[in-house]
């Protein structure tokens, strides 16, 4: 009987101890140091009059950019009225932190400063960075990056010496219509709801920031604005504790600061009719701290909304939200009158000391956690800075990437895989889609349809494969109008009716709850909003640079329950972001901007592109200059470049290297064997390897054009040329200058019959890609223009990327190349500035391909997948190591086959800090394409620095090219 009694007490105490343990866990507003907070809370308490005992039971907001009278009724309300708190509201982080630092110095005890920010700083502040809304979190799978969401909102929060965030919104949106919640909720599953808020709260407690449940019980499936009028929730105690509960428990589980009190009419809880839950003492104490254990702090919403403030007058609502269990008055719309009934009832009796210290001792401890024991004065200096981090951007784009939700997808539509479809773009909505638009053009040829009847517009979009409807709402708010006009719901039927249509959202999901029906799209994707990163990562989807990963977290009809998302791969195409998603530093790649400034201002080339990607992604685009110094048309990312050598390795290099993995020829192929045509010449028994190494004794350059010129007039000889197409003279060489025909065959001759250089060594030669040129079109019994769009450019959506540019571009869309005065005797633009090219009638395996810096980036992209683009292989990683090698590095040959090689030595054409796998190639021109395995990156630069006059050499004496590389290798982080 002794042993039991004696095991009995010993689980008691343990029980005890359990219980204990687990209550001190459920009080969020302890800290690590106990014992200490508790003594600086007992040291301030009981110093305080009961005056200013009332005093800190409230918090008056402030809005930063209304000085003036607001300031001083602040100013006075913390002098005179010893509030406890201050919430800022609408203006700028500069004066806000001044009237901080002014309040802080003003108060006896340190105010707790509070913001609304729950999509971050921009929900109240210009200047400000914030996070998508929380309807597109509640989109994302990975808590991860909410979790890191709510840490950045912290961290911004902290740096303007904010102590506690009204957030996390954790309101189940179970009614569309709802109009205050909405986007603000994490969607209508209760599950998803508590994850993501349960996420974000520990995202903000990793920063020192108090967290803040709202509304509670639960604004979710309101058909009014508490802002307005009392809303009333009409359900049961057992389904409100089993929905709308749910998250609020949770969050109280793991620790919650604070809970905000909602404004509601909720029969189910309180029998008192239109009793708001705010001043229900049900609700506030016997539910939420009693039954849900709950030891934080306890805010009323804001008292001035008409969904309290219609109930009882200023001072009386106050004194009957306290009486009811909040601990904090939240825009009391009169302190002094508040005060006076609060105080009034304590002498009453109606008020205990202990229920005075209740919520007074909470609202110091809470101080205590928030550092403000230690105050520190806010500093402005690079605050602005400060707020608007490039690592929280690199997070927006992941969260709006991971978000974007694929919810219809008829037959593995996307990612768009044929790039040779005809694609139109229309846009609906009342907001901008032009960055939808700009980044679907990067992938492939897409029209902007424009239409002012239903009739013409189906009449244009018969001429396309694929229509992609933009739907863009404004993105300013998240309670900005998001239905579809009328108007629009009866074109948006018809074109879908008649095309093969993609549907894009860029607003909240419920818009497509205005369609009575979706049957007729192939395609629907809910991007959520519409900021430039939602338009550019949707685009990018579509196109399968990235793969869409988000699930609805809310229901669209019994078609879309919540849940849906289809998740796709990617296609390894190049994606776009900024250079801190791939490990690189945006502040040392702006010294990239300096020497461009440079290179324009000091005349080394009228314009240039730059691109840098990463990792597969493009992290650096700049268009700068003009295509001319006239400053006639400025250079955009659709300029057309004359690449010049690049022409090498981005035309008949990938096709040399296909047809020797087909086995059709190899490096021991002989020119003899390789083009008959050779066979008892000097070039016969020259391997294929050593001619695209440039270690095979040919000529560097042979300038053909030079006996086509009359030695008498200096003018092109009318024995060669005609001014206009004449039989035997149909081949354009430039502005009413035609060649005659059989020119290519006198070029073979002449190579045929060159002498070799007297000793083997290494020399650059254009003639190898001449004779390949000869043995492509031979072999394929087509012109290279035709064989290298068939075999790369059109799937590759390489559609910049052309011979004979004017065929199928605007002349102002191309940047000239010279002023020739030695023998075209004519501006060269859109042909070919290489001689030998030109008289090839514009198409030459060494020269003739014109492109912009983003197509020539995919090209080389390509080489840097090991052979693989878009979800196609063209070539085996095997073939592009074996051409991509130092076959004769001992004897000073750093060329690759048919790849140029960084230097052996102290000069050559890179910067000397690539790696030595690394490959590409200059050209003439001023252009400059290349690309680091072990470092994953590409870097294309195009100009025309030969305009207008060829001999200007700045750029090259100058070093511009290579001294941008080398400041892209030193901004990399990891």
């Amino acid at each position: 009987m002794k042993s039991t009694r004696f095991y009995f007490i010993i689980i008691f105490t343990l029980f005890i101890t359990f219980h204990t343990s687990v209550f001190a866990q459920r009080d969020p507003l302890i800290t690590r140091d106990a014992k200490q907070q508790r003594v600086w809370v007992d040291s301030i308490y009981n110093a305080m009059s009961l005056e200013e005992k009332v005093g800190q039971l409230f918090m008056v907001d402030i809005f930063s950019n209304k000085p003036g009278a607001e300031t001083d009724k602040v100013r006075n309300l913390i002098k005179d009225y010893h509030i406890g708190g201050v919430i800022f509201s609408k203006g700028g982080p500069q004066q806000q932190a001044k009237l901080n630092n002014e309040f802080q110095e003003l108060a006896k005890t340190p105010l707790l400063i509070g913001m609304d920010a729950e999509w971050g700083l921009a929900m109240r502040l210009d200047s400000t960075f914030s996070i998508p809304w929380n309807m597109t979190l509640g989109a994302v799978q990975s808590p991860e990056l909410v979790e890191q969401a709510g840490a950045a909102i912290s961290r911004n929060s902290k740096r303007l010496g904010v102590h506690i965030n009204f957030a996390p919104v954790v309101d189940i949106n179970t009614n569309p219509n709802n109009p205050i919640i909405g986007n603000r909720s994490f969607g209508e599953d209760k599950f998803n709801v508590s994850q993501k808020a349960l996420a974000f709260m520990k995202g903000m407690h990793s920063e020192g920031i108090l967290s803040s449940a709202k509304h509670f019980p639960g604004h979710g499936d309101t058909k009014s604005d508490s802002h307005k009028k009392l809303p009333i929730i009409s359900f049961s105690a057992k389904r409100l504790d089993s929905i709308e509960f749910y998250p609020f428990k949770e969050l109280i589980k793991n620790g919650v600061s604070s809970v905000m009190v909602a404004h509601l009419n909720v029969p189910g809880l309180e029998d008192k009719d239109d009793l708001p839950s705010s001043l229900s003492k049900t609700i506030v104490t016997d539910i939420l701290q009693d039954r849900l254990k709950f030891r934080g702090l306890i805010f009323t919403d804001a008292l001035n909304m008409k969904g309290a403030s219609n109930y009882k007058n200023p001072g009386e609502i106050d004194l009957a939200a306290f009486l009811a269990g909040n601990d904090v008055l939240l825009i009391s719309e009169d302190v002094p009158k508040a005060s006076e009934k609060i105080i009034e009832a304590y002498k009453k009796n109606i008020i205990t000391e202990e229920r005075l210290a209740h919520s007074v001792r909470k609202i110091l401890f809470a101080k205590y956690k928030a550092g403000l024991e230690n105050f520190k004065p806010v500093d402005t200096t690079n605050l602005i800075q400060d707020l608007n981090t490039l690592r929280d951007k690199v997070l927006y784009d992941d969260l709006v990437e991971n978000a974007i939700t694929l919810i219809k997808n008829n037959q593995g539509e996307l990612p768009i895989k044929d790039l040779a479809s005809n694609v139109a773009y229309i846009n609906f909505g009342d907001d901008d889609g032009a960055p939808f638009y700009h980044q679907l053009s990067k992938y492939t040829h897409v029209d902007w349809v424009k239409a002012n009847t239903l009739e013409d517009l189906l009449v244009k979009l018969k001429a396309y494969d694929k229509v992609i409807i933009g739907y863009h709402k404004s993105n300013n708010s998240p309670w900005s109008s998001y239905k579809f006009s009328n108007n629009e719901i009866n074109w948006i039927y018809e074109i879908a009716k008649n095309n093969h249509t993609i549907l894009d959202i860029f607003t909240r999901p419920y818009a497509l709850l205005e369609l009575n029906s979706t049957s007729n799209f192939e395609s629907i994707i809910i991007s959520y909003q519409n900021s430039v990163s939602a338009q550019e990562k949707s685009a990018q989807l579509i196109f399968g640079a990235v793969g869409a990963k988000g699930k609805l977290p809310v229901s669209l009809g019994s078609e879309f329950p919540v849940g849906t998302g289809y998740y796709t791969s990617t296609l390894n195409r190049l994606s776009y972001g900024i250079p801190e998603s791939v490990g690189m530093n945006s502040y040392k790649l702006q010294k990239i901007d300096s020497l461009i400034d440079l290179a324009i201002n000091d005349k080394m080339t009228p314009g240039l592109q730059v691109v840098i990607a990463r990792k597969g992604k493009v992290i650096f685009q700049r268009n700068a200059g003009y295509q001319t110094y006239e400053k006639l048309r400025p250079v955009t990312d659709t300029t057309l470049y004359d690449l010049a050598s690049l022409t090498k390795i981005t035309a008949t290099l990938p096709l040399i290297m296909e047809l020797e993995e087909k086995g059709v020829i190899n490096f021991d192929t002989k020119l003899g064997e390789l083009i008959p045509f050779f066979k008892g010449s000097n070039k016969a028994n020259i391997r294929l390897q050593d001619m695209l190494l440039h270690y095979a004794r040919l000529k560097p350059w042979l300038p053909f054009y030079v006996p086509t010129i009359d030695k008498k007039t200096k003018l092109p000889s009318q024995l060669y040329y005609r001014d206009i197409p004449s039989p035997g003279f149909t081949s354009l060489v430039a502005n009413n200058m035609y060649i005659r025909n059989d020119i290519n065959d006198s070029i073979m001759n002449i190579i045929k019959q060159s002498p070799l250089e007297r000793k083997l060594s290494y020399k650059y030669s254009d003639l190898p890609f001449y004779i390949m040129k000869y043995y492509l079109e031979s072999y394929y019994k087509s012109s290279l223009a035709t064989i290298t769009q068939e075999h790369f450019y059109e799937s590759l959506g390489a559609n910049y990327t052309t011979y004979l540019p004017r065929e199928k571009f605007d002349i102002f869309q191309i940047a000239p190349t010279e002023e020739d005065k030695l023998w075209r005797k004519q501006q060269v633009h859109g042909f070919v500035h290489d001689q030998g090219a030109a008289m090839q009638g514009g198409i030459g395996g060494h020269a003739g391909l014109f492109s912009n810096a983003n197509d020539v980036t995919k090209i080389m992209q390509l080489y840097l997948n090991g052979g693989t683009y878009g979800g196609k292989r063209y070539l085996e990683e095997k073939t592009l190591d074996k051409f991509n090698t130092c076959y004769y590095c001992e004897d000073n040959v750093r060329r690759g086959v048919g790849f140029d090689k960084p230097q052996l030595g102290e000069l050559g054409p890179t910067c000397g800090c690539v790696s030595l796998s690394s490959f590409g190639h200059t050209g003439f021109t001023g252009t400059f394409a290349w690309a680091d395995p072990e470092r994953e990156i590409v870097y294309v630069f195009l100009a025309n620095r030969t305009y207008p006059d060829v001999n200007n050499r700045k750029l090259i004496r100058e070093d511009i090219r290579s001294e941008i590389q080398s400041i892209i290798y030193e901004s990399i982080d990891f």
